[in-house]
């Protein structure tokens, strides 16, 4: 059939099984949104910002594990999408963005809302395109979805002519891709896999090293069945939380910068680091020649480039992790006698005895991490956990008691403040029988607060818990400790009222100084299901511990920060 462009993005998004877009219309985009005003194939959100759509997609995408869809117009619109796209990538999320562009005859003529769209997102995408050609629509729609969730995920931006969307072409939409130059390696080669099995076996302290890539395989279940067989002890990164569960006997915790004394000093000590979907991040390995420096690598990754990049892997191996430890798990029960390792656990309960992970809590004052605590003991594996950035991420990360993969929902390579409550969104709208808990903070919240409209008018009940000490806490933290208490434009005092700020977008506020208003507060706003802001006092001079400073070793952390 003969449609036009703008019908054929509706189209192949329909065949692509989307169920629903965050978006915000303009010039460039707009023959698209008039044909989503006459579909019923999906749901289109309107955010309030355009970055607030893309993180929506983002925190969509990491709570379904299915793509998400984004839609924007052609300049500012699209230059405001830049940090989701960036965060995307470099979280390998997988994700499909839609923009506007000019008319092909006004491109470099400097029009009005004109912006290099692909130029400037080609270093932050894993794809893009600029569609010159409304037949080509059908085959570069189905090329983005596919390239997006295949292989190591990541966004594709789809860069679209207001005169190509008005374009009429034939519409075939193709069943299959070939793509010549992109063959992912899915399959892990078994030669490696069994030298890998080997090395673990004659190990004395082996270690897994639990990746984000574990999550976005999918293989949450299967690393679990290998790292209980096996009974070697593992460490999660901040983007793998939930991945073993919080009741797992194997989990040490958290490992790197803000990790427990317990997972760094393990992963110092350890002979041989089994790295499953993890990319080396410089907030986990600190100082990288001293990084688990007496250990063999085995490293499992689907992203080739990633592999021996930082660190030089002895067994490399290319593949999706769940293919992988598939393949490894009968040869573990072979070859692998998991009593081997008791002296090794012991050492590393010894650790985790010696500087068990944990705070001073107060009745005078509420202490955020007392409040993470709280919400995992009342929702648990009810909650969804979305964060933004700074000191209440890392409380949330080492306190809540996670249970599930794809239940832990933040920004991770770029660490971008104002992610949170969009994200939340998203995942709200991905898995509406959770609770959705955004945990933020004074500062990241007002980033994207306008994002307070779309959940009222969508009825995606977020309940926002800041955490509010006056302060950018982080940046605080490291004046603090660094810069000998120069606290330069981190006082965060003038503030709105939150309550009343909650109210006036139709959501509801709360003011907290105790546990028990913060005990009724959650609980009130779970009951009544709507939007919320959970403003809670806390502890001002809070720092996040342990800490390894930046460049420093793992076995190198401050355990505690006295004031000179």
């Amino acid at each position: 059939m003969q449609i036009s462009g703008a019908q054929m993005v509706i189209e192949s998004l329909i065949a692509e099984d989307v169920s629903v877009v965050f978006g915000y219309p303009g010039g460039a985009i707009m023959n698209v949104y008039d044909e989503i005003y006459k579909q019923d194939g999906f749901q289109h959100v309107l955010a309030r910002h355009e970055q607030a759509a893309i993180h929506a997609a983002e925190g969509y995408s990491k709570a379904t594990g299915k793509v998400g869809v984004a839609m924007i117009t052609s300049g500012p619109g699209f230059t405001n999408a830049v940090t989701g796209l960036a965060d995307a990538y470099m979280d390998s999320i997988p994700m499909v963005v839609i923009s506007g562009q000019v008319p092909m005859s006004l491109i470099g003529t400097d029009a009005f809302q004109e912006i290099d769209a692909v130029g400037i997102s080609r270093p932050c995408t894993k794809h893009n395109y600029l569609v010159t050609d409304a037949k080509d629509l059908p085959r570069i729609m189905k090329e983005a979805f596919y390239i997006a969730s295949t292989g190591r995920p990541g966004p594709v931006h789809v860069d679209i002519p207001k005169d190509v969307t008005a374009q009429i072409e034939e519409f075939v939409y193709p069943e299959t891709v070939e793509l010549e130059t992109y063959k992912p390696t899915v399959k892990g080669n078994l030669r490696q896999i069994k030298k890998a099995v080997d090395a673990i076996a004659e190990a004395s302290r082996p270690i897994f090293y639990l990746g984000g890539g574990v999550i976005n395989s999918n293989a949450d279940k299967e690393v679990r069945e290998l790292v209980n067989l096996t009974n070697i002890p593992a460490v999660e990164t901040l983007m793998a939380r939930g991945t073993l569960g919080v009741d797992n006997e194997n989990l040490i915790s958290m490992l790197g910068m803000h990790g427990s004394y317990a997972a760094n000093m393990s992963m110092s000590e350890a002979d041989l680091m089994i790295a499953v979907g993890a990319r080396f991040d410089d907030r986990v390995t600190g100082k990288l020649s001293e990084f688990a420096k007496h250990a063999k690598i085995i490293h499992i990754d689907i992203d080739p480039a990633s592999i021996s990049k930082l660190v030089p892997a002895d067994f490399p191996i290319v593949g999706d992790v769940k293919n992988v430890i598939n393949e490894m798990i009968p040869l573990a029960k072979e070859k692998i006698d998991s009593t081997k390792y008791a002296q090794w656990r012991e050492t590393v309960a010894n650790f985790d005895k010696l500087h068990p992970l944990g705070y001073t809590d107060s009745d005078d004052v509420i202490k955020p991490q007392w409040v993470i605590e709280r919400i995992g003991q009342l929702l648990g594996d009810d909650a969804n956990i979305s964060t933004d950035v700074g000191q209440h991420q890392m409380w949330a990360a080492q306190f809540y008691p996670f249970t599930r993969a794809r239940q832990w929902i933040t920004s991770g390579g770029l660490g971008t403040m104002g992610f949170g409550f969009p994200a939340a969104l998203g995942v709200k709208r991905g898995c509406p029988d959770k609770v959705s808990i955004n945990v933020t903070g004074d500062g990241s919240i007002l980033m994207n607060i306008q994002e307070l409209m779309t959940a009222v008018e969508y009825k995606l009940p977020v309940i926002n818990v800041i955490l509010n000490n006056n302060y950018l806490g982080m940046v605080r933290q490291w004046q603090t400790m660094f810069y000998d208490k120069r606290h330069s434009s981190t006082d965060l005092s003038m503030q709105p009222d939150f309550v009343m700020l909650a109210e006036s977008f139709g959501g509801i506020g709360y003011r907290v100084k105790t546990k028990e208003e913060f005990d009724a507060a959650l609980k009130d706003a779970v009951e009544k299901n709507v939007v919320a802001l959970i403003d809670v006092t806390v502890n001002r001079l809070e720092n996040v511990l342990p800490m390894v400073p930046s460049g420093g070793s793992l076995f190198n952390m401050m355990l505690e920060h006295k004031d000179k």
